[in-house]
């Protein structure tokens, strides 16, 4: 059964996950036993395939919710992803209203958009269809990403689209786009993050920030974004085995 992320989206309790990249079921397992509230399941930029998403949202059953985002913002990806029992998507580069009017009426059955209806994993491939036909619309979240300046110089009329819950922020290549390449600090780029907030806000949606550790993330927190996003799976093994390699290196007495 799909979890109703859409639903803990609109609780009001900030949502804090963390990034999967690797196509090992075992790092979800891992992650999800630690009790996040959700998992971002990167298909962009990482190797997941379709057949790893299928194996990871099995090894995690119902313990957190595992959203996807697309490795293209595109109708096929869509229903592959939700007909695998996604709790929801997130679709990357929109930068228009009518792409993200797009996304939506792919991700919703009839009469709310055009889903492709399939047998799959989401509905026990099969054997639940109805009951899953009937809540799907319902429980299943559709996020797109911000992450140029055409997007946030049409902010306020994205946020409107009906269907729509919530806007994931990418703010490096938001930055890029406004010729400021990783200067997300940058006054500019902030100005431009506060008002994609504050669209967020007026249509009472939900807004996600990233950022690749605690720290990072805070600033948002403590502003009231309620998708938080911190540190990514090989970031996680890797400085946990350099604090160790560290340690043991330091009573062996190496130079630092």
């Amino acid at each position: 059964m799909t979890m109703n992320f859409r639903q803990q989206l609109k609780s009001g309790k900030p949502q804090l996950g963390t990034m999967l990249t690797l196509p090992t079921v075992a790092t979800a397992e891992i992650l999800a036993d630690l009790g996040f509230d959700w998992l971002f399941l990167d298909a962009e930029h990482s190797a997941l395939s379709y057949g790893n998403i299928q194996g990871i949202l099995q090894a995690v059953g119902d313990k957190v919710a595992c959203v996807v985002r697309l490795a293209a913002a595109e109708e096929m990806p869509v229903k592959k992803v939700l007909d695998l029992g996604a709790a929801g998507i997130i679709a990357p580069q929109i930068n228009s209203v009518e792409h993200a009017r797009d996304i939506v009426r792919y991700a919703r059955y009839s009469p709310e958009g055009s889903r492709g209806v399939g047998l799959g994993r989401a509905h026990g491939y099969g054997l639940r269809f109805a009951e899953y036909m009937e809540s799907a619309n319902d429980s299943v979240a559709v996020l797109v990403q911000a992450e140029h300046i055409d997007a946030v110089n049409c902010i306020e009329s994205i946020v409107q689209i009906d269907g729509l819950d919530g806007i994931m922020l990418g703010p490096y290549d938001l930055s890029a786009s406004m010729g400021k390449m990783g200067q997300i600090n940058d006054p500019e780029v902030t100005d431009a993050i506060d008002r994609i907030h504050q669209a967020c806000q007026s249509a009472g949606i939900a807004i996600g920030y990233f950022g690749v550790s605690a720290e990072a993330v805070r600033p948002y927190q403590q502003k009231g974004y309620n998708l938080i996003l911190a540190g990514v799976d090989t970031m996680h093994l890797g400085g946990a085995a350099r604090q160790m390699l560290n340690e043991l290196r330091s009573v062996r007495g190496d130079q630092q």
